[in-house]
């Protein structure tokens, strides 16, 4: 049986631990963090965060139910991190823009913990405060209900995937990263025209693009669609006005 989670004003010790430290929530999830990007996700074991904090392992336990637990609180703190300093401007295709990017470069900038965490629903305070903006940006630019929920699908399942996806590149030995972004320059820049013609006539520009996320681009895809789509609902309703106006 799992032990209970004790509130947080509760769990603090009363004495620092051996290092001077005393350990909250906040405290383990950076340790975490630090310990996941210099040794990786086998790296990550209560006893070896428990030696990293100064404390025994079975303190964890009093902040975390187990290490999954674990897990979803550094999910959440990435995204906590893209939103921090993030405030609505009012032009929602902007916000929206805004904090895919941060969310997407939050998470790059760990790539063990994104590796392990991107594919999480966490449902803690910072995922949950990610969602009602999104929601409430599209809400507020004018998106029905069932356009704003489908939009933010796209949006956000689009913003883990290509994190998930450039977080795993970096997360790579640098050798196999070197010889995969590499590998642009010394093979498919030499393939032979006659075979393959279309390669051929764009690896040079397949070179510089292919070794970088290709997140923004599709990022703007998505918000041209979504753009498009308002528009056109504007137009239409503009002009069932219109013609309401002008019934006898």
């Amino acid at each position: 049986m799992p032990k209970p989670v004790v509130p947080e004003d509760r769990r603090r010790r009363r004495r620092p631990t051996r290092s001077g430290t005393v350990l909250s929530e906040g405290l383990i999830v950076e340790t975490a963090l630090r310990m996941l990007r210099e040794h990786g996700s086998t790296g990550l074991t209560a006893r070896r965060l428990g030696l990293a904090l100064d404390a025994d392992p079975s303190t964890l336990y009093r902040y975390f139910r187990g290490m999954d637990e674990l897990t979803l609180a550094i999910g959440d703190a990435l995204i906590g991190q893209a939103l921090e300093g993030w405030a609505p401007t009012g032009r929602w295709r902007h916000d929206l823009r805004e904090v895919g990017l941060r969310i997407h470069a939050a998470y790059v900038a760990h790539p063990q913990a994104a590796v392990l965490t991107t594919s999480r629903v966490t449902g803690r305070a910072n995922e949950l405060a990610a969602d009602e903006a999104v929601l409430d940006v599209l809400r507020r630019a004018g998106f029905p209900l069932a356009d704003t929920v489908r939009i933010y699908h796209a949006f956000i399942d689009q913003t883990l995937a290509f994190a998930a996806l450039d977080a795993a590149s970096l997360a790579l030995p640098s050798a196999a990263l070197d010889a995969d972004e590499s590998m642009w320059r010394s093979t498919y820049a030499y393939l032979p025209g006659d075979r393959y013609p279309r390669i051929a006539e764009a690896s040079p520009l397949l070179a510089t693009r292919m070794v970088t996320s290709a997140y923004p681009t599709a990022l703007d895809m998505l918000l041209d669609s979504a753009e498009r789509e308002l528009d056109g609902a504007e137009r239409e309703l503009g002009h069932a006005e219109r013609e309401l106006d002008s019934a006898p």
